[in-house]
């Protein structure tokens, strides 16, 4: 199957992710594009289908294979104490500064984010549990686990974990925080209670406040430069003064010295400084939900003064719902651009103002898909013979569900600016021919300061590609450790279904050795299946001499064509012959008489089975 390719791939794979947005909730817009699509391919390799089209289609009809991509897409590769060197770190190093920031009673606030099956939060409450003591650690720790996965998250719920997932951890530990429950080993639950459990999303939801250690650990990869600086700005906000943050062995804060403090760059831990920035992170504000009649006739006031408040702004504002449909029209875009109230409810594709003086329609589709605003300057707008400048922002606006609702569009008007930009400018140029030879001793210094900029960006790329590419590097690396499970995984079963048929093989053959007379089981096309050592003895051939040969065609002491009217009488009725009486010769050429019975054999394909014994000479 090849795999997509393509501007229209790329289009249908956003399509996709816009979809799986909408009709599940698990935005996954923010992820790069080239791991994302990597694991979404494989899905589609492992259901049979070459196109995203197709693969949507799918997921329309079928509501399972929502949890299969999930699983695929969030790859869940974990372990107790993961990364031993760095847990050693974090244990030697951050705890005991942690510990001495904060007073004797003070409740530690720890997050994992990204834990998925929870290997990682019980890591660091037997952390804490060590440095503290247990009874310690049960009245001041409290842990909180997250993911998006919500199968990982019952998963780490359960506290239940194999032997081999335990490999890792020192006996002792073992002993001491996990109790067998069969063939897995529990979590203790004491320290369970302090782990809380749930599904977020730090790319939407809002984050977990005053923490003193944040660890996310080989999450940040998987997001573009975008979401992760989104994502770094939650976290920043959720740390305490002097809090730590842990990271992935790919991962690390390049540009963000002002805000964190590098404790071990080889570790990944870093620490948010004392008295950085501002908060950049902002909470969604409260919903309010109108119940009664009052409430309806403030919320019917609330609306008219919002349209009055809108309709009195000083910059001309068009708004358009998602559908395309205008909504609003204030008074000073009706003044500038020739519009009426009659205008809304009518498509914004329809009125002049869609298209001239710029083209906004894909501008507005562009900023909703994005959900960033969008900015045009210096739009030139010709009325008469006069020429107006424009700034127009086009501004996405979401829901309370968070997905796109509207687009409200406002223009300013900076004619009188853009001339007096040109005036400047005419003015400068004269400055600049005046100042000549001053000019050209300046541009030599800005160009031996470019060059110095420009090695110093060249340094920067390259100091970004080689972070991205340890980063899909290690991406590569977690999705081949995940295949390497499921083969161990399956190579365990074969190994177990191979001893049992080992089992059942040597049992047969047991049974068939054990058996005095000679039996011989024929297939369908009767030719010979099974040779017992009872037919060994009787007649001197060796099953390696006639298995897989036509049984009427062999030369033995047996006249075996006296038999045919008997085998195909039991084939056509389907049940054991009578036991008749045939004159052979037995191995060592002494006349016998054999008695034969010939029963059906329906698990081989219509075969029968012929028992062969010689007759004693009291029955002769």
């Amino acid at each position: 199957m090849g795999e997509p390719q393509g501007t229209e791939t790329d289009e249908e794979l956003e399509q996709l992710l816009g979809f799986l947005r909408d009709a599940r909730g698990f935005d996954f817009t923010g992820y790069k594009r080239s791991s994302l699509g990597r694991r979404i391919r494989k899905r589609m390799s492992d259901v049979d289908i070459s196109t995203y089209r197709d693969y949507r289609d799918r997921l329309e009809t079928n509501a399972d294979e929502f949890g299969a991509l999930f699983n695929t897409i969030l790859i869940n590769v974990t372990s107790i104490f993961r990364d031993p060197d760095a847990w050693t770190f974090l244990q030697r190093e951050v705890v005991p500064d942690l510990l001495s920031g904060l007073g004797p009673d003070e409740e530690i606030r720890v997050w994992s984010a990204g834990c998925s099956s929870g290997e990682e939060a019980y890591s660091l409450a037997i952390m804490f549990a060590e440095a503290l003591g247990i009874e310690e650690c049960l009245s001041r720790v409290k842990i909180y686990g997250t993911d998006v996965d919500e199968e990982a998250l019952r998963e780490a719920r359960s506290a239940l974990y194999t032997a081999k997932a335990l490999e890792a951890l020192p006996a002792e530990l073992r002993e001491k925080y996990f109790e067998q429950n069969g063939a897995q080993f529990g979590f203790r639950p004491d320290l369970r209670r302090r782990v809380i459990f749930g599904r977020h999303d730090v790319t939407r939801d809002a984050p977990i406040s005053r923490l003193d250690l944040l660890v996310c650990r080989n999450t940040l990869m998987y997001f573009n430069v975008e979401a992760q600086a989104q994502i770094i700005d939650r976290f920043h906000f959720a740390l305490r003064e002097r809090g730590f943050l842990f990271l992935g062995k790919a991962e690390m804060l390049l540009n963000d010295a002002e805000r964190f403090e590098v404790m071990s760059m080889r570790q990944r831990v870093f620490r948010r400084r004392i008295g950085d920035a501002g908060l950049p992170y902002q909470p969604a504000p409260l919903k309010i939900r109108s119940v009664g009649g009052m409430e309806q006739r403030s919320v019917a006031r609330h609306r008219q003064l919002r349209d009055l408040m809108l309709d009195a702004l000083p910059l001309p504002a068009v708004a358009i719902d998602i559908d395309g449909t205008v909504v609003l029209i204030n008074g000073h875009a009706r003044t500038q651009f020739g519009l009426t109230t009659n205008d809304c409810g009518r498509l914004f594709q329809d009125l002049e103002i869609s298209y001239r003086p710029v083209e906004l329609r894909s501008l507005i589709e562009q900023a909703t898909h994005e959900r960033r605003t969008l900015r045009v300057n210096r739009v030139e707008r010709h009325v008469a013979e006069a020429v107006q400048f424009y700034d127009i922002v086009i501004q996405p606006l979401s829901g309370a569900d968070g997905l796109p609702a509207a687009t409200i569009i406002t223009f300013t008007d900076v004619t009188v600016a853009t001339q007096l930009k040109a005036e400047v400018k005419r003015v400068r140029e004269d400055l600049e021919t005046a100042y000549e030879e001053l000019q050209s001793t300046n541009e030599e210094l800005e160009t031996t300061n470019e060059e110095l900029q420009s090695s110093i960006e060249e340094l920067e790329t390259t100091n970004e590609e080689l972070q991205s590419t340890n980063e899909e590097l290690e991406t590569t690396n977690e999705e081949l450790q995940s295949g390497n499970e499921e083969l161990e995984t399956m190579n365990e079963e074969m190994r177990i279904r191979s001893e049992e048929l080992d089992e059942v093989r040597a049992f047969l053959e047991g049974v068939m050795s054990s058996v005095a007379a000679g039996v011989v089981v024929l297939d369908g096309d009767m030719r010979v299946k099974s040779w017992n050592r009872g037919a060994v003895e009787l007649w001197g051939l060796r099953a390696d001499e006639v298995l897989n040969e036509t049984y009427f065609g062999l030369d033995f002491g047996l006249p075996v064509e006296e038999l045919r009217p008997l085998v195909q009488k039991c084939l056509d009725s389907g049940r054991r012959t009578a036991q008749i009486g045939v004159s052979a010769v037995s191995r060592i050429g002494r006349p016998i008489v054999c008695n034969v019975i010939c029963s059906p054999f329906d698990g081989h394909n219509g075969g029968v089975v012929l028992l062969m014994e010689e007759a004693s000479d009291d029955a002769g």
